[in-house]
């Protein structure tokens, strides 16, 4: 392997440096407050992360927002896989107008499209409204302040960072494949099990890392959508650093929500990378 010389390591300096000040830092202070005792940060020790890890409530709010972001990503991948399947196999020009509506949402602000889907889902909303004007229901249902509105909204928003990854590994798969597969006496449903899920695995693990740590993370959703009734690390966070005005509890909070965080970003890359030695190998 090359060497990087002199003239290539100052392109990527600035770029180091920046990296440094703005993250690497920031990171370091985190940590450095999280080591103090008291919201007076006059001593040093491990008892906030205590206080966290040892109070059931607290891992049962780093269990639901997990367990939440699993859902969602989920979801996204259900939904995800067969519009990015559609759109690869599409014409040229209805594979641009189909990419344009998919990354169209993307284009509106977080928060307006969950004031959005506050109209929405709200008991007197559109939603409730068509239901009961169907007769599908005999009352409004409560989809707002509750944890399936919560993921509903995080599919939504989140779902062009599914569908893209998928869309780039499904059009790197050579059609000659598929064609290879089926003059092998494979049927469509066994090509497409053996050879082009396999294929696009790349894509579909990085979709999932992306919807993943954008849905754990996603205050603004997860605050409106979810009211107070549901509790989720960011707003946990939030509450302990501006209401209670615990800044060292609140920074231990966020080092070990981002330590579980890595954890499920690096399991999911190393099922990535295992899954596809196997299918090389």
């Amino acid at each position: 392997m090359r060497t990087p010389d002199r003239g290539e390591w100052r392109l990527v300096a600035p770029l180091a440096v920046f990296f440094a000040a703005f993250f690497l830092v920031p990171l370091a202070v985190l940590v450095v407050v999280s080591l103090h005792a008291e919201p007076a940060m006059q001593t040093l020790s491990l008892r906030q992360y205590a206080r966290f890890l040892g109070d059931r409530l607290h891992l049962s709010i780093l269990w639901d927002t997990l367990l939440l972001g699993a859902k969602a990503t989920a979801l996204c991948l259900l939904l995800g896989y067969p519009l990015a399947w559609v759109i690869a196999r599409a014409r040229p020009r209805v594979q641009s107008l189909l990419v344009f509506l998919v990354v169209l949402p993307l284009l509106t602000s977080v928060v307006v499209r969950t004031f959005a889907w506050i109209v929405i889902l709200g008991r007197q909303g559109v939603l409730n409204k068509t239901l009961l004007a169907l007769g599908v229901i005999d009352e409004p249902v409560r989809l707002l302040f509750s944890e399936p509105g919560v993921v509903a909204v995080l599919v939504q928003v989140q779902l062009p960072l599914m569908v893209l990854p998928l869309l780039t590994s499904l059009q790197r798969i050579d059609p000659n494949l598929a064609d290879a597969s089926a003059a092998l006496g494979a049927g469509r449903w066994r090509t497409f099990r053996r050879v082009i899920v396999p294929l696009s695995l790349p894509g579909a693990v990085a979709g999932a890392i992306l919807v993943y740590a954008a849905c754990v993370t996603a205050f603004v959703t997860q605050t409106l959508i979810g009211g107070a009734r549901l509790v989720y690390m960011p707003l946990f966070m939030y509450q302990q650093a501006t209401g209670a005005n615990d800044w060292p509890f609140a920074a231990a909070i966020a080092i070990v929500f981002m330590a579980a965080v890595l954890m499920i970003v690096a399991l999911l890359s190393a099922t990535g990378r295992s899954r596809r030695a196997l299918v090389h190998g």
